[in-house]
């Protein structure tokens, strides 16, 4: 199929960056309903961080190859599949097996990217513009006018969620370091320095009537928080628990005390709402009603990519082979946006 072979990079245990392993192989063989889609960008997520350090709450026994999305041409279709997609540019959410020269997926889950949309920008805005656009707009269901805070503004999933909720008319306030500020203030957010100051009293002085949504990816103490700086009708979307990323003990624990504050907030008698966003949730249900939505959201979020809502945010672009240095550069903290790997 490739006289290059498979290149694809395998996460053998809990290890540092430089414990991550090249490994060539045949490119595999396309079965029924599948297409082969040769990688021409992936990246890295915060869950490859957690999935390094065995963090991640549902992640498969190591070894195994990482990557959560990807975005790459159609080489060749399995049967029952049109063979019209041979060729095309496509977009795919898989959780693991990015990180490889070339990926089988089912052909129901690749999402044709437009043209004029080259493969790094595309990346981008997968995983990161699912999230973002799920957890605004199908979740919090916010409206123009609203006021949100959104925790790690300059973050992958931040710094989209961000683009997203101006564009569609709304106030956003957010977290992040310093460096970070001027460049938040140039898009229209209002910055806050989460190490320097009390993000709650902060927020507090900006919006005394509290804020109508708050996106938080933190976990831990900084849930509950969020939980406190709603407005009545508020809704509060944790979609992660970065602040566990470096504990030991159970990888499982911190979701499910997650989830555990969740149940309580909403069973509280208040008009305010707690949610706890997953962008797998609904598949084990009803995988073709899964397929549908991602389908349409995606393709939301190109067309807002295509329009200039929203810019793609690429911190670096590095090839497979320097997946270390990518690693620690996308753990170190220093940079906005989302690191790409390249073939």
């Amino acid at each position: 199929m490739n006289a290059q072979g498979l290149v694809e990079v395998v996460l053998p245990g809990k290890v540092e960056p430089e414990g991550l392993q090249i490994r060539h192989g045949e490119v595999p063989a396309v079965g029924p309903g599948q297409v082969l889609i040769r990688m021409e960008a992936t990246g890295i997520s915060f869950a490859e961080q957690q999935m390094r350090r065995g963090r991640y709450y549902d992640q498969p026994p190591f070894p195994f190859v990482p990557g959560y999305d990807l975005v790459g041409t159609v080489l060749a279709t399995g049967e029952g599949v049109d063979p019209g997609l041979t060729g095309t540019r496509v977009a795919a959410l898989v959780k693991v097996g990015g990180w490889a020269s070339h990926v089988l997926v089912d052909a129901a889950d690749a999402v044709p990217v437009p043209d004029g949309v080259d493969a790094a920008q595309a990346e981008t805005v997968v995983v990161n513009g699912i999230t973002a656009w799920q957890m605004l707009h199908r979740t919090a269901r916010i409206r123009s006018g609203q006021t949100i805070l959104v925790h790690g503004a300059n973050g992958g999933v931040g710094s989209v969620l961000v683009q997203l909720a101006l564009a569609a008319g709304v106030k956003v306030i957010g977290t992040a370091s310093a460096r970070h500020h001027d460049a938040l203030r140039e898009r229209g957010v209002i910055p806050i320095d989460y190490r320097d100051q009390d993000v709650a009293t902060r927020v507090r002085a900006l919006v005394p009537g509290g804020v109508d949504a708050v996106f938080d990816h933190v976990g831990g103490r900084s849930v509950i928080d969020s939980w406190h700086l709603l407005a009545p009708g508020g809704t509060l979307v944790a979609y992660g628990s970065a602040s566990t990323r470096d504990d030991e003990g159970s990888k499982q624990w911190p979701v499910l005390k997650l989830l555990g504050r969740v149940w309580l907030w909403n069973a509280l008698p208040n008009r305010r709402r707690a949610y706890f966003f997953n962008v797998w949730a609904g598949r084990a249900l009803s995988k073709n009603r899964f397929r549908a939505r991602l389908r349409t959201d995606l393709t939301q979020v190109f067309a807002a990519l295509q329009r200039g809502d929203i810019t793609a945010q690429i911190a670096a672009q590095l090839p497979l082979a320097r997946v270390a240095d990518a690693m620690r550069l996308a753990e170190s903290g220093t940079v906005a946006g989302k690191i790409v790997l390249n073939p």
